[in-house]
């Protein structure tokens, strides 16, 4: 991603300007920038006053506060088997607070919470491979061992 030029760069190209050395269009050529660079930084030094660039903060702030978290984290602790479903309700009653499902799984992935697996699911089809690396499985037996 492109970078924005340096305050040090910005600094000199208004002082130039106030001081009455050209007009924006000369100066971008003097400096090596667009018309309308000069032009924006022009008006954003008239609208805000400082020179240097103003550096905002990128998106909106979480609703997700860290008293929230905590809460999570303690429901979680004493209910371990709380679905998604059944936290996003609580968040709302309790809480006050409206998040998606997706929402919600990407903040247990931040507090380190795992869901836990659902032992009513059939079991899968590909056998594990054990530590000799054969595949095993319950439907083969070992052959029998025979004593001599």
């Amino acid at each position: 991603m492109a970078r924005g030029y340096s305050d040090d760069l910005r600094r000199k190209y208004l002082e130039a300007y106030d001081r009455g050395e050209g007009t924006l269009g000369e100066l971008a050529l003097r400096f090596g920038v667009s018309e309308g660079w000069g032009w924006k930084i022009s008006s954003a030094r008239k609208r805000t006053g400082p020179m240097e660039r103003v550096i905002g903060r990128q998106g909106r702030r979480s609703r997700v506060t860290s008293e929230v978290s905590s809460k999570i984290a303690g429901w979680f602790a004493a209910e371990p088997d709380m679905t998604l479903v059944e936290l996003q309700q609580r968040l709302q009653q309790e809480a006050d607070l409206q998040l998606s499902i997706g929402r919600l799984w990407q903040l247990l992935r931040q507090l380190g919470l795992r869901l836990k697996k659902s032992h009513s699911t059939p079991r899968s089809a590909t056998p594990k491979r054990t530590d000799s690396g054969v595949r095993s499985s319950s439907k083969q037996s070992a052959p029998p061992r025979r004593n001599a």
